[in-house]
């Protein structure tokens, strides 16, 4: 991480010069709905102690947030991005060419890519294997035409394959393709490690491409939605964070993957492998410029210890090295550059 001096005068004048002078008393947020209840909690403590307004929280998904957070500086344009995913080099890209130069990036704690059923269904038990070959539009090269799980192994039941997740724009999805799908295309696919590189389009149409034929159906950034549809429909398989799995555990349990299922601990330790790290971004530039910005952020940090309040809304808590690393960043205003994305 690089740090910068003082807010630029340019970055200040463009903050008060958008909208017709106008300037905005509200932060404002936009991003992951994975993270949307942890930084909702925040908000909540951030009004009833400090007296000021509320922030208005957007349920956009990662990748609509990332473009209306990159897309300028100034109060048309969001404070804060919620990501369920680390921001992609091209989209550091795209924020600086927008202005965006000066970001903070702050790892908040830990989630999972939680694969969830009913406590009625059929209690399966799944590889990253058996996942790639149910989802998957080609996994050999060839149309996907498995329809049952025991078409994709005959150890599993003959009940129909139904996923409902998230849609294109998601960070849930971006890492649920890069923590299940990928490890097992690229175990059975010996040229798809060289395929990321050299040709990301056959790489993704191999790897990550789910099936369009409604064995995968797309719920929207409407996490509570899929949790609905579990409970009507048992057989079925839902992909969301983990904290949705906790606070609906009286209706739904977790499908273990590799052997280990979703839990605080597995996710904690490394071991359940749909593990990942959640992130806010903030520009500096606001810092100044928003009333209560720089307050809200601290209170993050505050927040998201072990035990801590956003442990009890289902985040996982950060190594305390992390934690420590990320408190420094906003005490001392570090941004991110494009090398440390790489």
């Amino acid at each position: 991480m690089a740090v910068t001096g003082a807010v630029t005068g340019a970055a200040l004048l463009a903050l008060a010069g958008c909208d017709g002078g106008t300037t905005r008393d509200q932060i404002r947020i936009v991003g992951s709905s994975t993270v949307y209840p942890f930084t909702t909690a925040v908000a909540e403590n951030f009004v009833n102690s400090r007296g000021l307004k509320p922030p208005v929280i957007e349920s956009t998904g990662t990748g609509s947030g990332v473009k209306l957070f990159c897309s300028g500086i100034g109060p048309a344009h969001p404070d804060v991005l919620n990501a369920s995913r680390r921001l992609k080099p091209a989209e550091f890209e795209t924020c600086r060419r927008n202005g965006v130069t000066d970001i903070l990036e702050i790892r908040i704690g830990t989630d999972g890519i939680a694969l969830a059923e009913s406590n009625t269904g059929p209690k399966l038990t799944l590889t990253r294997a058996d996942v790639y070959h149910a989802l998957a539009a080609a996994p050999d090269g060839k149309p996907n035409t498995s329809r049952t799980w025991a078409d994709v192994n005959s150890a599993l039941p003959a009940i129909p394959i139904q996923f409902y997740g998230p849609p294109a724009t998601s960070g849930t999805r971006d890492a649920f393709a890069e923590l299940v799908l990928v490890p097992a295309c690229e175990a059975e696919n010996p040229r798809a490690k060289a395929l990321k590189d050299a040709d990301p389009d056959a790489f993704a149409n191999l790897c990550t491409k789910l099936r369009d034929d409604g064995v995968y159906v797309d719920k929207g950034e409407n996490d509570n939605l899929i949790v609905q549809n579990l409970t009507t429909n048992p057989n079925a398989i839902g992909i969301f964070g983990y904290s949705y799995l906790e606070e609906n555990a009286d209706r739904l349990h977790g499908v273990p993957l590799d052997g280990v299922a979703p839990s605080y601990d597995t996710i904690s330790n490394g071991s359940y492998p749909g593990a990942r790290p959640l992130f806010i971004y903030v520009k500096k530039a606001h810092l100044r410029a928003v009333p209560g910005l720089r307050e809200f952020i601290t209170d993050y940090a505050k927040a998201w210890g072990s035990g801590g309040p956003l442990t009890r809304r289902g985040l996982i808590a950060a190594s305390p090295d992390v934690r420590a690393a990320s408190a420094r960043i906003i005490a001392e205003g570090s941004i991110l550059s494009a090398g440390d994305l790489k």
